[in-house]
């Protein structure tokens, strides 16, 4: 494992950047609130990056809108599924919908689902949450997706794959 970057480099990184970063991030989310959340959570990200990645670089502004871009994607990503959620929740009868701190548990869960099957193809993220969430067997699952059972099979072998290294 890689040392992580000096704090020296992000600092100064911080120092030079943080200001065009944030204007940065509230122009590409149309000046929300989270734009400074994300700018922190930039420099962060860079702080737990190997050192070396601070003294490479070139391009300060490109990568930082880089990792930036990412989070704010991820962000989207995870404001998408809590919206879908409470949808979910608002069509339950009143008493079969979960608590305040249910909800809470359900969508941290939910959102490292998201995270640990993030960089899978649609597909694969597809079966794995069909087999998963609804419970298909594979062949319904091949159906639905219009595969084979055998390339189902290796879209769940890949989705695991992918939750046991994200778990680690």
């Amino acid at each position: 494992m890689h040392p992580i970057a000096p704090r020296s480099d992000v600092g100064n990184l911080y120092a030079d950047h943080h200001r065009w970063l944030l204007g940065w991030l509230r122009r590409q989310a149309n000046g929300a609130d989270y734009a400074a959340d994300l700018a922190q959570e930039t420099f962060v990200r860079i702080l737990c990056q190997p050192e070396h990645c601070c003294a490479a670089m070139r391009e300060p502004r490109a990568y930082l809108a880089t990792v930036a871009q990412r989070l704010l994607i991820n962000y989207a990503e995870r404001q998408s599924l809590e919206r879908a959620y409470l949808e979910v929740l608002v069509q339950l009868p009143p008493c079969q919908a979960p608590s305040p701190e249910e909800r809470l548990l359900i969508l941290e869960s939910l959102h490292e689902i998201d995270r640990m099957l993030d960089g899978l193809p649609p597909k694969t993220r597809e079966a794995f949450l069909l087999s998963q969430l609804e419970g298909l067997g594979y062949s319904d699952i091949g159906q639905r997706l219009g595969v084979t059972v055998r390339t189902v099979k290796r879209y769940m072998a890949a989705a695991f794959m992918q939750c046991l290294m994200a778990a680690a």
